[in-house]
């Protein structure tokens, strides 16, 4: 074992002791601090989550879950202009990439997750908001705002939701009128004139029906300057505005109803890649080729993104049953266009490029100019039925999705020289059902199943080919279909040691759909990877204690994905395709750790480990593929001449150790409350592709957060920052022509200004 390895190790075991210590000084300083001052000392707030589609306790409930209330999103949050990336490694095994900005974020969980950028991709991540899954990863950057709150469901999830779910779910609550919610107002400002705009405003209206509007409006200047243009603030800012409308009925009977429509308008840069940032022979910045607020680019970079939909939640209350019905609809428009090759110039068409080598340039983007979706869920429970308790349901899903994809003649006017047109349509249903039983009054099982039927009709063609001058012609239509259908279950077991304390058990079987790739700029085929099913073993422990002023829970787990899919990006063939895997192999841990040290300092820890391995002998990739900029492959070689094959590798994008520590501390004045909030997270280092390169392998990152402020009657003042050490570390790459690179979000700080009433 290398002496680095060992450093590592160390370092998290006596992170573990660390962590060990603090839950042993809680337990006595809390008991101590209750006795103290006669039992009137607080504790922590029960949580409640929906997780199976009730509303119980996050201890009761067998799944590894970790959430998010909304004065967490507040502290972390509120006024920094991040989007939904900054969940990143705030709780245990939640991962969050882009190589596509704040349009198209890309969920890991477990280390399990897809990089695959385009936009008819599929991952095994789920993103639930207010009921409905949103299937395209456009549709997973919504901004978080006025959210009640957040739960991350780790492992499959495929009984009771949507669809491709068998690594998790991210599940987003908005808050609903008539829950007696404060309405707010907020204001602030930070570097690079970074502006946020926040509000939720509503009430009863009378006759049952309450109502709420909330909406955000946030935009940054443009911070990166463009030295081959000598243009200062060319790149990096943004606009974004989103609404959010419901209106709700409850007049005391049976009937309940929530409609929800919204909207989210997005305009500026799209991801910034700059070319030669990596060191060859290491994953180092080549601080030859990079400075954090400049780049060398001679192509055109923006984007936007308009979607709006709605959603429509009907119960019947029958007195032994309750009928729900959810309706959604949600609709895409967006355009993206970047600089992919990351500078200026192509050496083997102009004898000139920079920084470093560019062999040639490359500019592209993706549309969507046309994109609908439709989903329906009907679902029949019992209501407390004593012993044993049921839920039953249908549901249903309708994508019809087109995307436009061109390339640039970046050398020539920027004029396009490429064009791929692909449309796909997605039709899939499932039926499902649940049964708990309660053994005793201390055992209970819980059993799931469902069966999913899935359907995908695909088309490509290529109508100019960016390599006309080498007599490539267009191509196509290519058409193809894909078809999956599949029974997926759930088991699980939990006893109750005491009041306080759950141990529990679960196995479930996760399926997603077949996958199609077809993006023809480069190639002439069309990919189509099969289904694929998992089996996920879990095991884990839930306690409360200390008088109820601490919480820890814990959970260990293995997978086994058989057919993964998984998606070869780039490479020397400069083209994506899915393929399937023979298995891939996933085990660790999670601890999520909170308590109230003193009455006036709430601290909170989360900690996994996520070890992932493809294991298929035969699978080979093409790997990074520039021919004067070579990057270090260190997979051996594969059957067929520039490919390498992939056994052993870890999951791209997949950390072993994520590591998330927080803690508000307060000080009761005479007028008011004053409050310092600090956080960090910690990601181990990742590999960016399938295959193994010294180049691609991104850097552990540490970043450190913190926000302090005075609250006084509904006035909230507050200073806060994110990365506040600056830290700059390479979190993407290309690898199809030179050593580009992309980086994490600098240093930001600023004030705000909150308003509740």
């Amino acid at each position: 074992m290398s002496s680095n390895r060992v450093v590592i190790y160390s370092k998290y075991s006596l992170y573990l002791i660390i962590i060990t210590l603090i839950i042993l000084f809680s337990s006595t300083n809390a008991v101590y601090a209750q006795d103290k001052e006669d039992n009137s000392a607080g504790v922590l707030e029960e949580v409640i989550v929906t997780a199976t589609k009730r509303k119980e306790s996050v201890q009761d409930v067998p799944i590894s879950i970790s959430t998010f209330n909304s004065e967490q999103l507040n502290l972390m949050f509120s006024g920094t202009g991040e989007d939904i990336r900054f969940l990143r490694g705030k709780v245990p095994s939640l991962n969050i990439e882009s190589s596509f900005g704040r349009a198209f974020p890309r969920f890991y969980i477990r280390g399990w997750g897809n990089t695959d950028f385009d936009i008819n991709a599929s991952q095994p991540v789920s993103l639930v908001y207010d009921g409905v899954v949103q299937e395209n990863p456009m549709l997973k950057g919504f901004p978080i705002f006025d959210v009640q709150q957040i739960e991350v469901l780790r492992g499959p999830q495929g009984t009771l939701f949507g669809r491709n779910t068998p690594a998790g779910i991210v599940k987003v609550d908005s808050v609903e009128p008539g829950t007696g919610a404060h309405n707010y107002a907020t204001i602030s400002y930070g570097t690079d004139s970074t502006q946020t705009v926040e509000g939720a405003f509503g009430g009863d209206i009378g006759g049952g029906w309450s109502g709420r509007i909330s909406a955000i409006y946030m935009s940054r200047d443009n911070w990166v300057d463009n030295a081959r243009t000598d243009k200062k603030g060319d790149l990096g800012g943004f606009s974004e505005s989103a609404v959010r409308g419901q209106l709700a009925y409850d007049n005391g009977g049976g009937f309940t109803a929530l409609l929800n429509m919204h909207a989210r308008s997005l305009e500026g840069s799209a991801r910034i890649f700059r070319a030669n940032i990596i060191a060859p022979g290491t994953n180092n910045l080549d601080k030859n080729n990079y400075r954090q607020d400049t780049v060398w680019q001679d192509g055109a970079n923006k984007q936007n993104l308009d979607t709006w939909g709605w959603m429509a939640r009907l119960a019947w209350d029958l007195g032994t049953t309750t009928i729900t019905s959810i309706s959604g609809y949600e609709t895409i428009e967006s355009f993206s266009r970047g600089d992919i090759d990351g500078g200026y110039g192509g050496i083997f068409i102009t004898g000139v490029s920079g920084p470093g080598l560019v062999p040639f340039p490359a500019e592209s983007a993706d549309g969507v100019p046309s994109h609908s979706q439709f989903t329906q869920e009907l679902r029949w429970s019992s209501n407390d039925w004593g012993k044993l308790d049921w839920q039953a349901g249908f549901f249903y899903f309708n994508e019809d999705l087109t995307i436009d994809t061109f390339n640039y003649a970046t050398l020539f006017g920027g004029f396009v020289n490429g064009k791929v047109l692909q449309k796909q349509q997605t039709t899939a249903w499932a039926v499902f059902g649940t049964v708990d039983y309660d053994f005793t009054d201390t055992t209970f099982l819980r059993v799931g199943m469902r069966y999913s039927d899935d359907k995908k009709d695909f088309s490509a063609e290529r109508f100019l080919s960016p390599l006309s001058f080498l007599g490539v012609g267009p191509i196509g239509p290519i058409t193809t279909t894909a078809n999956g259908s599949e029974v997926s279950w759930d088991l699980s077991l939990t006893h109750a040691f005491s009041d306080s304390t759950n141990v529990y058990g679960r196995v479930a079987k996760g399926f997603r759909a077949p996958s199609i790739q077809g993006r023809l700029l480069f190639g002439d085929t069309v990919s189509v990877a099969n289904s694929e099913t998992s089996i996920s073993w879990e095991a884990g422990v839930k306690s409360t204690f200390a008088d109820g002023r601490a919480r820890a829970n814990f959970s260990v787990f293995y997978y086994t994905v058989s057919d993964a899919q998984l998606t070869a990006v780039g490479g020397n063939a400069n083209f994506n395709q899915v393929v399937n895997a023979d298995k891939v192999r996933g085990k660790g841990f999670e601890l999520d750790f909170k308590a109230l040290l003193t009455d006036n300092f709430l601290f909170t820890t989360g900690l996994s480990y996520n070890d992932t391995e493809i294991m298929d002998s035969a699978l080979a990739v093409a790997p990074c593929g520039a021919p004067l900029t070579p990057c270090t492959v260190l997979d051996p070689p594969g059957p067929v001449a520039g490919s390498v094959l992939i056994d052993g590798n870890p999951l791209p994008q997949a950390p072993k150790w994520l590591v998330y520590s927080s803690g508000r501390w307060s000080m009761p004045t005479a007028n008011g409350e004053f409050y310092v909030f600090g956080d960090m997270s910690y990601r181990d280092d990742v590999n960016f592709f399938l295959y193994e390169a010294v180049e691609f392998r991104g850097k552990s990152l540490l970043e450190f957060g913190m926000r302090s402020g005075y609250i006084w009657g509904r006035n909230e003042v507050s200073v806060f920052g994110r990365n506040i050490t600056n830290e700059e570390v390479i979190v993407g790459g290309i690898d199809f022509n030179n050593l580009t690179g992309f980086i994490n979000e600098p240093a930001r700080w600023g004030v705000q200004y909150r308003l509740t009433f």
